[in-house]
């Protein structure tokens, strides 16, 4: 007569399951995602004094870069799909295995990535709102005499 498995052998089956390689691959995303937002909304800021020194030097007024748009509304995106990933994941790993995301060492990692993406969100929106105020304002040529 067979006998079934104790709780403690099914509880440890279904956790090492639930390290699978896409768990890993998304839980890596995560904090991937939350480190190029950040680089990206910040790239604006390099992008924008460079626009700023052409000017300058040509002395006249240039059009505003297309690529600091791109930066700044790919930081926020970045940002934004970096929760979403983390919440899909925190699904999955809870329908599929019944375990809550911070029980996997993968789930910790995006777990954890997350609360600080949750902090450089509203980073990533004041740099959209900065890009489209200079966009607006034009720039101070100074002396060109």
């Amino acid at each position: 007569m067979a006998t079934s498995p104790s709780p403690a052998t099914t509880d440890s089956t279904a956790r090492k399951r639930a390290v699978t390689p896409g768990t890993v691959i998304a839980a890596l995303l995560v904090p991937l995602m939350t480190v190029g937002g950040v680089a990206g909304s910040l790239h604006t800021e390099d992008i924008e004094s460079g626009w700023a020194e052409r000017q300058r030097e040509v002395c006249r007024h240039m059009p505003f870069p297309t690529t600091e748009y791109v930066a700044a509304w790919t930081g926020l995106i970045l940002g934004v799909t970096a929760v979403v990933v983390c919440v899909l994941l925190a699904k999955r790993i809870r329908g599929r295995y019944g375990i809550r995301l911070g029980e996997t060492w993968p789930g910790l990692i995006a777990y954890v990535g997350v609360w600080f993406n949750a902090l450089t969100i509203p980073m990533e929106l004041i740099q959209l709102y900065a890009v489209y105020s200079v966009a607006g304002s034009g720039i101070v040529l100074g002396d060109c005499g």
